[in-house]
C-alpha cells in the first residue's frame, strides 16, 4: 500500500453524501438545502457532493452547461428573494418563463428597494467577476435573442466578436444583462451562505469539474483560440474515448478539444481562472476524466464514430505545476475509473490525488478487480455508485443470481437487506472517504436513479421527498460512521482559507 503523502488532503476518515441540489424537492438553495444540512449534521456525514452547478442545456445535463463560471439561475431560491425584500411574492408556477418574470422583478427590487450594503455587495461582484461575467451575460442575452441557437448560427459580426457589433449589442441588450449579472449575484450569494452553513456544521463540500466543455458555451465564444476550432467556429477535431469491451464503436462526446500548446504558451491562464472559481465554491473539487490530463482521444470532427480516434498527449504536469504555483495546494479529487494506463496513475500520484472506487464495479472477474475492498489503498473516495449508477438496490435486483450470490457472499452473507452491506462495505474500507448516494441512504431501487449514461432523455430529474425519510435514519446512519471511525471531531474551519 502506497504511503498517503504528506499534503494530502484525505487526511481525515470522512463520509458523506453526493446528492445534486436540484434533487431537493424544491430543486434549488432554499429551506430544503438548510434541512439537509441539518440531516447530515445529524447522521455524522461530514462530506456533500453535489455534480457541476452551471446553467444546463435543454439536456438538463450539468456535465453539458453554457459556462463553466456560472451558476444555473434555475438554482435561485424565489423565498429567499423575497425574504430579502426584493420580490413582493414568490409565484406559485415555477415555470421558466414564471421564473424568468420574478426574477427580472427581484433584479428591479434590489435595485429599487434594496439595502445599502446588498446594492454595494452587487456592484462589487459585478466587478471582481467581470472577467467571466461580462462575456457570459452577453452570451447568454445573444442566445436567447436569437431564439436559443448556438453561437456560431449567429450573424457573423456576433459569431466573430466584432467589437462594434458586440458594443451595439450591449447598449441594445442592456437592461437584460443587468438581470442576468444579478441572477448570478443572488445564485453565489446563495450558495455562499450555504457553504457558511456547511462549514458551521462541520461539513466539507465536494464540487465536480469536467474536463470539457459545451461547444455552444460562453467560453469557446468568448475564448476559440484556445480550442481547435476552424475559421467559422467549428471543431476540427472532437473529444470522446476508442472502441473498447463495452462500446465497438467507442463514444464520440462532440466536446471540441482543447489547443494545449496555445494554453501552455499563455501560462494556462484559462485553466487557472476556471479551477480559482471552483475552489472559491468549494473545498475539494472532483475532476471529471482525469485520464483527460495525461492523453485525449482526438476524433475527426466528421465522423460519427470514436473508431478513427488517436491519442494526443496533455501537457499535464505542467498544467498542474501550474496549479501548485497558483493555489499552493491541490485539493482535486481524481475520477480515473475504467481503463486507465500506467501514465495516468502516474500523473496522478505525482500530486498526491485521490483516486476514486466505486463497488458496484468490484464484482465482475476475480479476486484481484481493483474495485474490491481487499485491494482498495487509503488514497481514496469509496462509492457505493454514483450519479452514472444505478441505485445499490435497482443494481443488485439487476444481477444474474450466481452475481447476487458471490456479491452476498463476499459481503459475509449479508442478513441486512441491499443496500445497507454495501454501505457498510464502503463505510468500512480503507479509503479515507466514503461517499453514498442519497438514494442509498433512503433505500431506493429502480426507478431513481439520476443518469442512465447514453440515452438522451427521462436523466437528471430525480427529486427525493421528505416523507421518503424515516424519521431514526439519521441516528442509524450515525452508528455506522462511528462505528467505522469516520467522524471526525477535530473543527474543519480553515481547510480551503
Amino acid at each position: 500500500m502506497t504511503a498517503l503523502p504528506k499534503t494530502a488532503i484525505l487526511d481525515t476518515r470522512r463520509a458523506g453524501v453526493l446528492l445534486h441540489p436540484t434533487s431537493f424537492p424544491a430543486g434549488d438553495f432554499g429551506a430544503d438545502a438548510e434541512r439537509f444540512l441539518d440531516f447530515m449534521q445529524a447522521a455524522g456525514l461530514s462530506v456533500w457532493q453535489t455534480l457541476p452547478l452551471g446553467p444546463t442545456h435543454a439536456d438538463r445535463s450539468p456535465y453539458h452547461c453554457l459556462s463553466v463560471h456560472a451558476v444555473d439561475p434555475a438554482l435561485i431560491s424565489l423565498d429567499r428573494l423575497r425574504a430579502k425584500g426584493w420580490l413582493p411574492q414568490a409565484p406559485a408556477n415555477a415555470a421558466p418563463a414564471a421564473r424568468r418574470h420574478a426574477l427580472t422583478e427581484a433584479a428591479r427590487g434590489l435595485r429599487e428597494r434594496g439595502a445599502p450594503d446588498d446594492r454595494a455587495a452587487f456592484e462589487r461582484f459585478s466587478e471582481e467577476q467581470r472577467a467571466w461575467l461580462q462575456n457570459y451575460s452577453l452570451y447568454l442575452a445573444l442566445r436567447e435573442e436569437s431564439g436559443e441557437r448556438p453561437w456560431w448560427e449567429w450573424p457573423p459580426p456576433l459569431r466573430d466578436r466584432d467589437p462594434e457589433a458586440l458594443a451595439e449589442a450591449g447598449r441594445r441588450l442592456a437592461e437584460r444583462l443587468a438581470v442576468i449579472r444579478f441572477e448570478q449575484f443572488a445564485a453565489v450569494t446563495q450558495w455562499q451562505a450555504l457553504r457558511a452553513q456547511a462549514r458551521a456544521r462541520g461539513i466539507l463540500l465536494l464540487g465536480d469539474m469536467p474536463i470539457f466543455v459545451a461547444h455552444d458555451s460562453a467560453e469557446v465564444w468568448a475564448s476559440r483560440e484556445r480550442f481547435k476550432l476552424d475559421d467559422v467556429g467549428q471543431p476540427r477535431v472532437v473529444a470522446g474515448v476508442p472502441p473498447d469491451y463495452f462500446s465497438a464503436q467507442g463514444q464520440r462526446w462532440g466536446n471540441p478539444l482543447y489547443d494545449w500548446e496555445f494554453m501552455r504558451v499563455h501560462g494556462f491562464r484559462w485553466w487557472l481562472d476556471r479551477l480559482a472559481t471552483e475552489l472559491a465554491r468549494f473545498d475539494l473539487v472532483r475532476v471529471d476524466h482525469f485520464r483527460g490530463f495525461e492523453a485525449c482521444w482526438e476524433i475527426p470532427a466528421g465522423d460519427e464514430t470514436a473508431v478513427n480516434g488517436r491519442w494526443v498527449k496533455v501537457p499535464g504536469e505542467a498544467l498542474f505545476d501550474a496549479f501548485l504555483a497558483r493555489f499552493g495546494k491541490l485539493p482535486l479529487v481524481a475520477e480515473d475509473l475504467g481503463l486507465i494506463t500506467p501514465e495516468v496513475h502516474r500523473l496522478r500520484d505525482r500530486y498526491g490525488l485521490p483516486g476514486m472506487a466505486v463497488l458496484q464495479f468490484a464484482f465482475e472477474g476475480g479476486a484481484d478487480n481493483p474495485y474490491l475492498p481487499h485491494n482498495l489503498e487509503a488514497n481514496r473516495v469509496v462509492y457505493t455508485g454514483t450519479h452514472d449508477n444505478d441505485t445499490t438496490l435497482g443494481w443488485f435486483a439487476g444481477l444474474p443470481a450466481e452475481l447476487q450470490r458471490r456479491v452476498t457472499e463476499y459481503l459475509g452473507g449479508a442478513s441486512e437487506p441491499m443496500p445497507w452491506p454495501l454501505v457498510r462495505a464502503a463505510l468500512m474500507s480503507v479509503g479515507r472517504w466514503a461517499i453514498l448516494p442519497m438514494q442509498d441512504l433512503l433505500g431506493l431501487g429502480r426507478g431513481h436513479r439520476t443518469n442512465m449514461p447514453g440515452t438522451g432523455s427521462g436523466n437528471w430529474a430525480w427529486k427525493f421527498a421528505w416523507s421518503q425519510v424515516p424519521d431514526d435514519l439519521p441516528a442509524r446512519v450515525r452508528a455506522l460512521v462511528e462505528l467505522y471511525g469516520r467522524l471526525p471531531k477535530e473543527n474543519v474551519s480553515g481547510i480551503s482559507e
